[in-house]
């Protein structure tokens, strides 16, 4: 059942999202030298490697420029990126990835490479599920870049600050995950992205950490 509404949702967001897909992609390359698209190598499920779909934020060949991580200011995000990210428009692309197969609409958010060798033996079991466009941690972790902001290290800021608790939240997802739960966090996501408001009491304590408000999904990321 899963399956099938993340093709169906993901079918019909596509199509009604093509003319918002297309002025998007124009922009992107109207005010930045480079492919409107950015492709990405991700882990998905069973650590199988995947390209993640997003509008390019960052000047072309960013990851040859730095880490996976970025901060608020990092001069390698174009002037239009910042607007893409800050609406988390950046991540529609991925619609594409949802319909293909390769992630769902929720589920823990697809890492790269270096950061699934951390994982222990226990944390893998992330990898058994379908990476999503949003899920707890997404909500919790709503703006990475500003909350690494300051940081000399990003990379290490991020390991130390922010993936345990992101970690802790997509383990709670795979214990838990449901139908119900998936709605409940795809409704979540629309009431922050669409309203900017806070995830709300019913999804905050359905894990046993406090919603960090200041921070979307993979914001901080290439």
């Amino acid at each position: 059942m899963k399956r099938l509404f993340d093709f169906t949702a993901a079918s019909l967001a596509l199509v009604l999202l093509s003319p918002v897909l297309l002025i998007i992609a124009l922009f992107v390359k109207a005010t930045s030298p480079g492919p409107a698209f950015y492709r990405g190598k991700r882990a998905g499920r069973q650590g199988k490697i995947f390209k993640v779909y997003k509008f390019r934020t960052m000047v072309a060949n960013a990851d040859r420029l730095g880490g996976s991580c970025t901060s608020e200011g990092d001069a390698r995000v174009t002037r239009s990126g910042y607007w893409l990210r800050k609406f988390k428009l950046d991540e529609l692309p991925q619609l594409l990835n949802v319909f293909v197969g390769d992630m769902s609409l929720v589920g823990p958010r697809p890492e790269v490479q270096e950061y699934v060798q951390l994982f222990t033996p226990e944390e893998r079991a992330i990898l058994s599920v379908r990476p999503g466009i949003t899920d707890w941690a997404s909500l919790w972790d709503r703006d990475e870049a500003q909350a690494l902001a300051g940081h000399a290290d990003p990379e290490r800021a991020y390991l130390e600050l922010i993936r345990p608790e992101k970690i802790r939240l997509q383990l709670e997802y795979v214990r838990r995950r449901s139908f119900a739960t998936d709605l409940a966090i795809l409704f979540a996501t629309l009431r922050i992205l669409v309203l900017r408001r806070s995830a709300p009491s019913s999804v905050r304590t359905s894990v046993q950490s406090p919603v960090r408000t200041t921070g979307g999904p993979e914001a901080g990321k290439i």
